[in-house]
């Protein structure tokens, strides 16, 4: 054999050894830092309060607005809800109303 080089040649088993060895590494340090690993997994749980807390918010609003759009329904609308929507949208008030305006 020579000796001149770094690189000797290895017996077969000492070569898959190392392949094992290196892909056992490889999954260690995926389960460890990969995106789905166990540092990750701090982020997932705050993004996933985070849009809990989003879903409730526009639960919340969507209610509102069914609630809004069940007494605007033209069967039985609210008198209330009308007059109100009336008078900011289209500025229309009734003739015995008194309109009051407050400047800056």
């Amino acid at each position: 054999m020579k000796r001149g080089g770094i690189f000797q040649r290895l017996p077969r088993e000492q070569v898959r050894q190392g392949l094992a060895l290196a892909g056992l590494l490889c999954l260690t340090v995926l389960a460890i830092a990969g995106p789905t690993g166990l540092l990750s997994w701090s982020e997932q749980a705050s993004l996933l309060e985070q849009r809990e807390a989003r879903i409730n918010t526009l639960t919340a609003k969507r209610d509102e607005l069914r609630n809004r759009v069940a007494l605007l329904d033209p069967a039985a609308a609210d008198p209330d809800l009308v007059g109100e929507l009336l008078r900011s949208d289209l500025n229309v008030v009734h003739p015995d109303e008194v309109v009051i305006t407050l400047e800056d």
